[in-house]
C-alpha cells in the first residue's frame, strides 16, 4: 500500500506538474527538485501538506524537507510521477543551469570538500582526544598529564596520531583525488598527484619556517634549482594543482590517438601537473592561501575582533540559506595548516546551537500543539547535532522571528568566543558535541559561549512568541 499516494499526488501538482520537473532525487531528509520553471511552485500550498518540514531553494535546486520518511515518500512520489529515479550527481548536473557563474563556484567548492568532511570530523576529534591526555595537567597538583603517568596513554596518544597525520598532513591527496572524481577524470592520477605533494623527500611543510634557506633541498637541473618543499595540509596549491591536471588529461585525451591514448594520457598529463604543481603553482597557491588566513585571523584577533565575531556570529545562518557557508572549509583548513587551529570554526557551531535552541524555544511555546511538535522536535535535535536546515527551513524560517532570534544569540555567543581566543583543532561536529573538537585550553570559554548560544535565542523566542499571541495553537 502507497502511505504517502495522496500527499505525492497533491505535491506533484503544486510543483507544476511532470512537465515541470527536469530532474528529481532525495537525500538523507529532502527532495531535490531542479524545476524546469521555479517559479510554478506553489510554496505555501507545498508547506501545508502534512508530511512537508518545509522548503528552500538551495544551489538551483527546489528543495523539499521530508525528514526520515523521505525515501519512503520519494518512492511513492516517483510511482505518481511516473518519473525514473535520478542520481544526485545528475540532480546537480542539471541545477546548474538555474545557477549563476559565483553559484557555480561555490557549489564545485562544496562538492569537492563534502567527501572529505567525515575523514576531517574524526581528525578533529581525534586531535580533540590527544590533547585532552596529552595537555591538560590534571595530576599530582597540576604538574603531569594522563600521557606523563601512564606508559598505556603515551601509548595511545602516539598510536592515535597515525590517523590524525594521515587526515590533516595528507589533506592534499584527498583534495586531489575528490577534483578528479567531480571533474571525472582519472581518480588514480589525482590520487598520485596528491602524493607527490606531501611526499617524504620533500622538506614537511610545518619544518619550512624554522628551516634556513641554505639548508632547504633544491632539485638541481644544472641552469635552475627548485626548492623541495612539501604541501602539507595546504589547501589551495592541492586545489590548483589537482584542477590543472584535469584540463591536461581533458585536452590530451582529446588530441591523442586512441591507439596510444593509455600511454600518451596519464604519462603526459601527471608529468606536467607534478612540474606545474613544484615549480609554479604551489609557491603560489601557498602564498595565496597563506594571505587568506592572515586576512582573516587579523580579523579575528585585530582591534576590531569584537566587531568581527559579532557580525560573523550574527551573519552565519544567512550565509546557510545561500549556500555560501561552503567556502568557510577552506578558510578553516588554511588557519588548521597556518596557525595550528581555528578560531572561526567554534563561530560556527556557535550559530548551529543557536539556530537549535530557537527551535527549542518554540518547542516551549508550542508544547501542546501536537503536529507542530512533530516537526519542531526532531529539527531541534539534528540542529544540535549539527545539521541545520530541518531547523532553519522546518521551524526558523517559517515564523521568521526565531530566525533572528538564533542570529542575536549567535552574534552574542561569537563575540565571546574571540574575547577568549576560543581555538578549535579541526572541523568538527557542528553542535553541542562540537566541544570535543576544542582544545583544551579554551573549553570553559566554548561552553561558556555555548551556554549563550543556548539561553539567549531560547528566552528572545519564547519572548516575542508570547508577544505575538503564538501560543499553543
Amino acid at each position: 500500500m502507497s502511505t504517502y499516494k495522496d500527499e505525492a499526488k497533491a505535491l506533484l501538482a503544486y510543483v507544476g506538474g511532470k512537465e515541470n520537473i527536469a530532474a528529481v532525487s532525495h537525500c538523507m531528509t529532502r527532495l531535490r527538485f531542479v524545476l524546469a520553471e521555479p517559479s510554478k511552485a506553489d510554496i505555501k500550498k507545498i508547506e501545508e501538506l502534512k508530511n512537508v518540514k518545509g522548503t528552500f531553494t538551495q544551489s538551483g535546486q527546489f528543495q523539499v524537507i521530508i525528514g526520515n520518511k523521505v525515501s519512503e515518500f520519494y518512492q511513492d512520489f516517483s510511482k505518481v510521477a511516473g518519473i525514473e529515479g535520478t542520481s544526485k550527481d545528475e540532480v546537480k548536473q542539471a541545477a546548474k543551469k538555474n545557477q549563476n557563474i559565483f553559484q557555480r563556484i561555490v557549489g564545485g567548492i562544496a562538492e569537492i570538500f563534502a567527501p572529505l568532511i567525515p575523514a576531517i570530523i574524526v581528525g578533529g576529534l581525534i586531535l580533540g582526544f590527544r590533547n585532552v591526555i596529552d595537555s591538560l595537567y590534571l595530576f599530582e597538583n597540576g604538574t603531569k598529564t594522563l600521557v606523563e603517568m601512564s606508559q598505556f596513554w603515551a601509548g595511545i596518544d602516539h598510536f592515535l596520531w597515525l590517523i590524525g597525520e594521515a587526515v590533516f598532513h595528507m589533506l592534499p591527496v584527498g583534495i586531489c583525488w575528490s577534483v578528479t572524481k567531480k571533474m571525472g577524470t582519472t581518480q588514480m592520477l589525482g590520487i598520485v598527484l596528491g602524493l607527490t605533494l606531501v611526499s617524504g623527500q620533500l622538506l614537511n611543510a610545518y619544518a619550512v619556517g624554522s628551516t634556513a634557506a641554505a639548508d632547504i633541498p633544491v632539485w638541481n637541473f644544472g641552469f635552475a634549482q627548485v626548492q623541495m618543499i612539501g604541501y602539507q595540509a595546504q589547501i589551495i596549491p592541492a586545489i590548483l594543482a589537482a584542477f590543472t591536471l584535469v584540463y591536461l588529461e581533458k585536452f590530451f585525451r582529446k588530441i591523442t590517438p586512441q591507439a596510444i591514448s593509455m600511454i600518451v594520457v596519464p604519462f603526459a598529463s601527471l608529468l606536467l601537473a607534478v612540474m606545474a604543481a613544484h615549480f609554479v603553482l604551489g609557491p603560489i597557491g601557498w602564498k595565496v592561501g597563506s594571505a587568506i588566513s592572515a586576512v582573516v585571523y587579523a580579523g579575528i584577533t585585530g582591534p576590531l575582533k569584537v566587531v568581527f565575531g559579532m557580525v560573523f556570529g550574527f551573519l552565519y545562518a544567512p550565509l546557510v540559506i545561500t549556500g555560501l557557508h561552503h567556502m568557510t572549509n577552506a578558510i578553516d583548513l588554511q588557519l588548521i595548516a597556518d596557525f595550528g587551529g581555528t578560531m572561526l570554526w567554534p563561530m560556527i557551531a556557535l550559530s548551529n546551537i543557536a539556530q537549535g535552541s530557537a527551535v527549542l524555544g518554540m518547542i516551549y511555546v508550542q508544547r501542546k500543539n501536537a503536529a507542530a511538535q512533530e516537526v519542531n522536535v526532531p529539527a531541534c535535535l539534528s540542529c544540535y547535532l549539527g545539521v541545520t536546515e530541518p531547523a532553519i527551513f522546518g521551524v526558523n524560517l517559517k515564523y521568521t522571528f526565531p530566525f533572528i532570534c538564533g542570529m542575536i544569540g549567535s552574534g552574542i555567543a561569537a563575540t565571546i568566543s574571540v574575547l577568549t581566543n576560543t581555538t578549535a583543532n579541526a572541523i568538527g561536529v557542528g553542535g553541542i558535541p562540537g566541544i570535543l573538537s576544542i582544545q583544551p585550553t579554551y573549553m570553559l570559554s566554548f561552553g561558556i559561549a555555548m551556554l549563550v548560544a543556548i539561553v539567549v535565542p531560547f528566552v528572545l523566542t519564547v519572548i516575542v512568541a508570547k508577544k505575538k499571541g503564538l501560543g499553543n495553537h
